[in-house]
Formats: structure tokens, sequence, C-alpha cells
């Protein structure tokens, strides 16, 4: 018998933007290649427990043809011998929610749903983490990545897989939302073996969302000066990008060093102005050292501005 990872997803939609995606973390190797599925015509489904993958597909073309979310869930499990052992969440592009849970899925196991989410997890270290989990999806700021990062996190803290950490995944299904809008692919990070991989999730996420996701241009630009500019100018000379003496003053020595680091990280989606902003609206509040503070100012900064 293959393994049962013991696992706690959430499936979810965010009707504003036509997106549907899966967040999970399991006590088991790359649980990305294995939980989540997305299809931004069809809705999100989350497969887990004693796996059936053939969930993820199927239940996407139910959902194509119309079905409800709990219509799907009945089609998948009906004819399933294994379905005892299953747990799979749904939740259909047209508001639908559904999950099931098999009566011999290892405990804790259980499911939640609410509006246009469901969580669900098995091998528990107790039902709190559901319910903490659903409560952080609903009272998190933010875009579905936002709240589903939060929800995982909420259930690692109110006491996540009874076997530990091992590997985490996020993917997110939108219109248009790959790669040059060349498919649905809006978000595709995972961790696949990793002592914290929920905190490494998000750390991943966030040089993906400066990378591949645009944002609304800003009404008004802020420049680097005082010594906000002059912490920044010294972590690009240790990373070798600007060769002068750090002062408060951002020129066009400094502008360029910036231009450099911005082309080595590939971070041409935004614009050397809205990136010089970004900075300095979010250095203050930005955590870790040198390459890593940089980062996440920038996406500190870029959070106040909606994703398109």
């Amino acid at each position: 018998m293959h393994p049962r990872p013991s696992t706690f997803s959430i499936v979810a939609r965010d009707p504003e933007r036509d997106a549907v995606g899966v967040a999970v973390q399991s006590k088991f190797v790359s649980v990305g290649s294995v939980v989540p599925f997305a299809s931004a015509d069809a809705g999100a489904i989350a497969t887990q427990s004693f796996a059936n993958v053939a969930y993820g597909p199927d239940g996407l073309d139910y959902l194509r043809e119309g079905h409800t979310a709990t219509e799907v869930v009945e089609h998948l499990t009906e004819g399933d011998d294994e379905a005892p052992s299953r747990q799979v969440g749904v939740v259909g592009q047209d508001g639908s929610v559904a999950a099931f849970t098999g009566e011999e899925c290892f405990d804790v196991a259980d499911d939640i749903q609410g509006e246009h989410y469901t969580v669900q997890g098995n091998i528990l270290e107790n039902h709190e983490t559901l319910e903490a989990m659903a409560d952080a999806f609903e009272s998190t700021d933010g875009g579905l990545p936002e709240k589903l990062l939060a929800a995982l996190h909420a259930g690692n803290d109110a006491g996540g897989d009874k076997r530990g950490e091992q590997s985490a995944a996020m993917y997110i299904a939108k219109p248009d939302g790959g790669y040059d809008g060349g498919n649905d692919r809006w978000v595709d990070v995972r961790v696949d073996d990793h002592e914290h991989p929920i905190d490494e999730l998000e750390r991943v996420f966030k040089i993906y969302d400066i990378t591949l996701l645009e944002r609304e241009t800003p009404d008004e630009t802020r420049s680097l000066s005082g010594a906000t500019a002059e912490a920044v100018l010294q972590t690009l000379a240790e990373l070798g990008f600007y060769d002068g003496e750090p002062t408060s003053e951002f020129d066009d020595d400094a502008v360029e060093a910036l231009e450099s680091f911005r082309g080595m990280n590939n971070f041409e989606n935004h614009s050397l102005v809205v990136l010089e902003d970004a900075i300095a609206r979010g250095w203050d509040d930005a955590d870790g050292t040198g390459e890593e503070k940089l980062v996440d100012a920038i996406w500190n900064g870029l959070s106040r501005l909606e994703r398109l």
C-alpha cells in the first residue's frame, strides 16, 4: 500500500479575480505533486489521505460539464472501492463548495466549509487546526495568495500535522494568469523537503510575486533618501552592485546599481521608479539581511498595490 500523507489543505476561490486555488502542507515529500489541482475554467481540487490523483483531472472535468462541487464529490467517490480512505475538497468556479472525509482516514480527520472555501486534514494534532485555518482565511486581508498562506500558518500554529512538517505548495489558476498570459497558471510554488516548509513557501512566493505577477501602477512614488537610502546602498555594495561610499543621497550611480540588481534578479516586471518606491516604503518593515531584506522590502512596498 502507498504511504498516506498526513496533510492539511485549503481549497478556495476569489470571485473578484476568477481565481481558484489550493494551499497544502504535509509530512510527505513533494506534496505539491500529489494534492493540488486547479483550472480557471472549472475550479480547484485537493485530493489527499490515501490520495487518488485521478480525482484531480476527473473532478475538474465534472466541474466543466456543469456539475456542482457536491455532485463532483459524489461522482468521484461512488465508484471508488478505496473511498473510505480518501479525502477530497472541491470548490467550483460556480461558487459551489464540498468535501469528503472517508471513515477510514486516520484521526484527527475532518473538513470544514465556508463561503468560497473548504479546509480538510487528516492525521492532525487536533480539530482546532481546521478551525484556525477557516478563521484565518475569513479574517485575513489581501488577495487569495495571502489568505491561503495565512490559513496554512494558522493551521500549523494551532497544532497542524501530528507527524510534523516536510513539504508545502500553493497552486492558483486565473484566466490568462500564467507567464505572459499564455495559460492560467497564475501562482505555482512548492517546497518539496524543508524543516519549515510553510515559512519557506512564503519566502519563495514573495520572490515569485515580485518576478512574475503584475500590479497596478501607483498614483505616486517615493524616492530613496536619508538613512534608508544609505542602508540600501550599503546592502547593494555588500552584494557587489555599488562601488561608491554609501551616503544618504540616492544619485545616478545608486540608480544604476539598483538597475543592475533588478536585472540580475529578473525583477523587470516593475519599473525602476516603482522598485525604488517599493524599497522606500517597505524597508522599515522588511525582515532579514542583505538580499533577503531587499527582496522583502520590495514585496512589502508593492503590497499596497492591487495585483492585476
